[in-house]
């Protein structure tokens, strides 16, 4: 996700400097004209910074090297998908150097950021910070400020339980037509404009009928995401009956299967092993 957010960004005229753990990832926009730090705390002479990392964990170690660097001129943006205590640990690591802070998790997968059609959720602590990185957003997509700081990641978390809750009654719509001789491609434009139109039953019903899984969202990525669903509800006293069952089916996806690394859609291999289907 991050190397198309940052040609969507540095495209649209914006200086930038770019750094990552493996620092091969960074040629790619390097040969387009971004410069690279080869250490991390040369990313502080950018006013602001974003962060695009695979977990809370990750993303809490790298502010924390950069904390030293920070001042009330920056602006640190993290677009990762974290869980509500770790965001509540990064924003409390910036805003004690005096910096400011947002949460801005994305949707919409390596096309959505391709093609700068993200949707992105963003928590702040005022309106006049998150208009600050309005012209940024704009780059990669539509951003929208839910509330304070970490509403944006509360937001995709509830995202990612519908995209779960919908994957999985999806590839059960999935195997059943299949298993009735229905054409599942015509299904789908029937129901092009319907009541249960969606993005994912297009393009992850397809790749469900045509057994193609290289990943976009991974099934490990859904997987953390869907546990910090789960964790974000026990905060509050929730039940979700719906996101446990979704968990617990990724889990066995991940790590019985072996299938972590397939595209999220690979629900559906799971679910042809509840059925005893090969």
């Amino acid at each position: 996700m991050g190397l198309p957010m940052a040609n969507r960004i540095m495209n649209h005229g914006f200086e930038l400097t770019v750094w990552n753990r493996s620092p091969q990832k960074c040629a790619p926009l390097e040969r387009l004209g971004a410069s690279v730090a080869h250490q991390l705390t040369e990313v502080a002479h950018s006013d602001i910074i974003i962060t695009m990392l695979s977990d809370g964990k990750v993303v809490e170690s790298v502010v924390s090297q950069l904390c030293p660097r920070l001042t009330d001129q920056h602006l640190v943006i993290d677009m990762s998908s974290t869980s509500l205590d770790e965001v509540k640990a990064i924003s409390h690591l910036v805003e004690s150097t005096g910096a400011r802070f947002i949460d801005a998790p994305v949707s919409g997968g390596v096309k959505g950021a391709e093609e700068g059609r993200l949707a992105i959720m963003a928590g702040s602590r005022d309106t006049e910070t998150f208009e600050t990185a309005v012209p940024i957003f704009s780059t990669m997509g539509r951003a929208t400020r839910v509330g304070d700081v970490g509403s944006g990641q509360l937001s995709k978390l509830a995202n990612q339980a519908i995209v779960g809750g919908t994957i999985a009654i999806v590839s059960e719509a999935v195997l059943l037509l299949e298993k009735a001789g229905v054409d599942a491609e015509a299904f789908r434009r029937a129901l092009l404009g319907g009541f249960a139109d969606s993005t994912i039953l297009q393009l992850h019903g397809q790749r469900m009928s045509e057994r193609s899984f290289e990943p976009g969202g991974k099934v490990t990525t859904q997987l953390k995401d869907e546990g910090n669903v789960l964790e974000a509800a026990e905060t509050f006293g929730l039940d979700l009956p719906i996101t446990q069952t979704v968990y617990e089916r990724y889990k066995d996806l991940a790590e019985n299967m072996g299938k972590g690394d397939l595209d999220h859609s690979a629900l559906y291999l799971q679910l042809r092993k509840l059925n005893k289907l090969s």
